[in-house]
């Protein structure tokens, strides 16, 4: 396959050799809590950092995905290295990771741009980006074959958030679609303020308010490497008819060190609609 993006993290943030990352995931997607979850999931919230840190906060909302198929996957993530105004498609043909190679489904990729101008197929965004390639060993682990969409946020501003989230809503009604949203939470704050920060992002998130969400980001009030991504896929979750919220997992780096001083917080939830 022609233009595949290489992974950019593998060896970093999770084992670049193929029997040690199926066999971590394996051993994380094994001590996932198993949880019933009423309801039809739409779309799941997981940190993007090590694995070591958030791996088995993210392993709590994958394993709600074991025997699930989809038509395809959006994954929403932030920026980390590049600054540019607007929402970046990935233009190549497929994510390598050490798993294999994951096809991008080109036409949903095309719908969402639907001549909006600050959505743009590019490479901008990608090319070293981690937020999204992380999420792809656990959704290979769990889903084996499967088409995505790789989205990048350079700008998380409301503006974007909801144009993003119309049109995330828009290729999704005819489509069985999973959404994820690519997130962490605040950084380097001391654990107990840590804590208290990470409890109002968390506290919208349970309440499925994506606006109130929106607000807190806008009035600096708490703080998300990933807040816009999570905004956009819970407006995006509402308007496909997702009625509820569930928070899964919290935890920070603290808890997996014991170094407190200065940490960062993770959590895992899912999006749900209930009859």
């Amino acid at each position: 396959m022609q233009n595949v993006r290489p992974p950019a993290v593998a060896g970093m943030f999770y084992p670049d050799s193929p029997p040690v990352l199926k066999s971590d995931l394996d051993q994380m997607m094994k001590d996932a809590t198993s949880r019933g979850m009423r309801g039809s999931l739409m779309g799941i919230i997981s940190p993007h950092a090590g694995y070591m840190y958030s791996g088995s906060t993210a392993a709590r909302a994958y394993s709600l995905l074991e025997g699930k198929t989809y038509d395809a996957v959006i994954v929403v993530g932030p920026s980390h290295r590049e600054y540019f105004f607007g929402i970046s498609l990935c233009d190549g043909e497929a994510f390598r990771t050490p798993l294999g190679e994951v096809p991008i489904h080109a036409d949903i990729r095309s719908e969402l741009v639907n001549a909006n101008a600050n959505i743009v197929i590019s490479e901008i965004g990608h090319r070293t980006e981690h937020s999204v390639e992380v999420q792809l060993p656990f959704l290979q682990r769990v889903l084996g074959k499967f088409s995505f969409v790789p989205v990048v946020m350079g700008d998380q501003k409301r503006e974007l958030c909801e144009a993003l989230a119309e049109r995330l809503a828009g290729v999704a009604r005819e489509r069985k679609i999973l959404l994820v949203a690519s997130s962490d939470l605040s950084h380097y704050h001391p654990y107990e303020t840590a804590v208290h920060l990470d409890q109002r992002i968390i506290r919208r998130v349970e309440e499925f308010d994506g606006e109130g969400l929106m607000e807190l980001l806008e009035h600096e009030e708490a703080e998300a490497c990933g807040g816009g991504p999570m905004v956009a896929v819970m407006m995006a979750a509402k308007k496909l008819g997702a009625n509820r919220s569930e928070v899964l997992f919290y935890c920070n780096s603290g808890d997996i060190t014991g170094e407190k001083d200065r940490v960062v917080g993770y959590f895992s939830a899912a999006l749900l609609q209930v009859q």
